[in-house]
């Protein structure tokens, strides 16, 4: 797919969509009116793509207001093998539910980065900080093409359903080449496209909704892992662990229908920086 939507105005339109899904999650009252919720409510974490992602021992723990915040189509820290002592960094981090898990599994030797480009998310996520009293946390402004992190200063990159956003994934991918160190994983969760792209209609592709829904923005299967390889990453993989069928209940989250031969899933996304 190409990335020719992009332009100031598209990115500017996802930053208030989540502005003010995290408006929304900050004053926690849940809803369950899909992707598309008022400045006065949330979707549960229950819709098409969150459903069932995070056990109960997980979250229990966490602000209400993190879950609430969590717009992601996986869990990127169960399967991204988080050890203690690992610096960790979150791109699109949002109300930091990943980022407050990960500190929690790299312990009090490690770090959790989360990397955000929404002031209203970035407030709601050190607001939930502050609640949760973790410490191993640092939350910063930016977006995930220009990471403000030095070379080789992390171990582990996750995210979770927020590069298929970007405009620019090439750059985004070269960016987390380049932060993390030689050894470290990239494992992330996304929303991908499988099957012959050139048969989904353009008006999809170029739909700045569908963008904000994390669906016009996937790349296909086969050309995220050929990015992934451009970028200087070895053994990429993916890993399908959610498989989007006909017309969902939350219909804005996922196009009604997909052309045969083509489906939309979400996927555990793994590859490694080469130690040379």
């Amino acid at each position: 797919m190409s990335d020719a939507t992009n332009d100031e105005g598209l990115r500017e339109q996802i930053r208030e969509h989540y502005a003010e899904r995290a408006l929304a999650a900050g004053q926690a009252q849940p809803c369950s009116c899909g992707c598309s919720c008022g400045p006065a409510a949330v979707v549960e974490p229950q819709d098409e793509f969150a459903r069932g992602l995070y056990a109960v021992d997980e979250t229990s723990e966490l602000p209400a207001e993190a879950v609430l915040a969590s717009l992601g189509c996986g869990n990127p820290t169960a399967l991204a093998d988080l050890r203690p002592g690992e610096v960790v960094l979150d791109l699109g981090s949002g109300g930091g539910i990943d980022v407050f898990l990960s500190a929690r599994r790299v312990g009090p030797t490690g770090k959790a980065y989360g990397l955000d480009m929404t002031d209203e998310m970035l407030a709601l996520a050190r607001a939930n900080q502050a609640k949760a009293g973790v410490t191993n946390v640092e939350f910063l402004r930016g977006e995930i093409e220009h990471v403000p992190l030095p070379d080789a200063s992390v171990d582990v990159i996750i995210s979770n359903c927020v590069i298929n956003l970007s405009t620019d994934k090439d750059r985004v991918l070269a960016e987390a080449f380049r932060v993390l160190r030689p050894g470290g994983r990239f494992a992330v969760s996304d929303v991908l496209f499988q099957g012959d792209m050139t048969c989904v209609p353009q008006s999809l592709l170029d739909d700045a909704e569908a963008w904000s829904g994390c669906v016009a923005g996937a790349l296909e299967e086969q050309d995220y892992l050929a990015r992934l390889r451009k970028a200087g990453f070895a053994d990429a993989t993916v890993e399908v662990t959610n498989v989007y069928e006909g017309a969902p209940e939350n219909a804005c989250c996922a196009p009604p229908e997909l052309p045969a031969g083509v489906r939309l899933i979400s996927g555990f996304v793994r590859a490694t920086k080469p130690l040379a």
